[in-house]
């Protein structure tokens, strides 16, 4: 019996270990900021960026309604990110209060359908907001997309966020990791 537990204790998960699984992301290890995309590209006045600071990336800026704006977004290099078998992502973020979008891409097309879902954060406290698959949404361009394939999570190649959410002014979100469940 002594021996069973030593060989379940050594075999189990660092309890320590937040929401074990598959490390998608880190911003601790070098990994590169993500690209931004906003709504300049149709003559919208929003900013928004991605840097690493004290190894947690910060995707911050300001969103402007001005000029039929109201977009701000960021996007990771597109790579193999066969997540078969996995029911979705954990998100560990310190946000604003505001919700923002998680957005996966399963082909390299810098324009087109993507799948998005709701990432809620709370104001100023670091939390790790669950995503499951399922609740990803075919959309282009902020409306849905009809007749588009569910996401496939053996197809991912691209990572990104998004705040799209119609109110104006300076906005912050904290990101340590992601993970695949």
């Amino acid at each position: 019996m002594l021996l069973f537990m030593l060989m379940f204790l050594i075999a189990a998960p660092d309890a320590r270990e937040p929401n074990p699984g598959a490390v998608v992301y880190r911003f601790d290890d070098g990994a590169a900021p993500w690209g931004s995309i906003n709504d300049g590209v149709m003559g919208g006045l929003s900013s928004g960026r991605m840097w690493q600071e004290d190894g947690i990336a910060v995707f911050s800026g300001t969103l402007s309604l001005e000029n039929n704006g109201g977009f701000s977004s960021v996007r990771a290099a597109p790579a193999e990110h066969s997540l078969a078998g996995k029911a979705g992502l954990v998100l560990r973020v310190r946000g604003d209060g505001r919700t923002y979008g998680l957005r996966l891409r399963t082909n390299d097309r810098f324009d087109g359908p993507s799948y998005q879902a709701a990432l809620p954060t709370r104001a100023g406290e670091w939390t790790e907001v669950p995503v499951p698959f399922d609740r990803f949404r075919s959309t282009f361009r902020g409306r849905p997309v009809q007749g588009y394939p569910d996401l496939d999570p053996a197809k991912i190649r691209t990572f990104g966020l998004i705040l799209a959410d119609k109110q104006p002014g300076e906005f912050r979100l904290e990101l340590d990791w992601i993970r695949a469940y």
